[in-house]
């Protein structure tokens, strides 16, 4: 019993060692995650795609793109790096006022319950962002307001 006790301390301690190292991927202090001009060629970049038809896992413009491939793609394409799944870039880099965004920053919605439902965007000013919604449809720009405004759950700067 002690045996399969102790596995679990080091299985357990290594899973939250293991969790805090994906912090790692937002690195604040490296110069290109400060560079506003670096936030609209984001911007930029995913208006690029504006057409392309949503795909499940798809994360690139000749696959099409689920809303987190579309952001994990953006940015990657203006080389910086968030992560891949939804979940997790709405937890990434700081949290900022839902009232105070900024072009580029990952909006984080919520559809529906659990974690599937859980949607990202990134934000384009004037109170748009661009995002890849569902399957039938493509990635558009889209007005804040009313619909996605009253889901609208956080909103992380990666750019500062």
């Amino acid at each position: 019993m002690r045996t399969y006790r102790r596995l679990f301390q080091i299985f357990f301690l290594a899973l939250i060692l293991g969790s805090a190292s994906g912090c790692a991927m937002f690195q604040p202090d490296d110069p290109g995650y400060n560079n506003p001009q670096r936030a609209q060629n984001i911007v930029r970049t995913a208006s690029s795609q504006e057409g392309k038809q949503y795909r499940m896992g798809g994360a690139s413009p000749s696959r099409g793109f689920d809303c987190s491939g579309l952001i994990w793609w953006a940015y990657r394409q203006n080389g910086l790096k968030v992560p891949r799944v939804t979940v997790d870039q709405a937890r990434a880099g700081y949290a900022v006022p839902k009232s105070s965004p900024r072009p580029g920053d990952i909006m984080v919605f919520r559809t529906s319950s659990g974690p599937r439902g859980l949607h990202t965007g990134i934000y384009a000013g004037n109170n748009t962002f661009i995002h890849s919604p569902s399957r039938g449809k493509t990635v558009r720009r889209e007005n804040m307001q009313p619909y996605w405004g009253n889901r609208l759950i956080a909103v992380r700067r990666i750019v500062i």
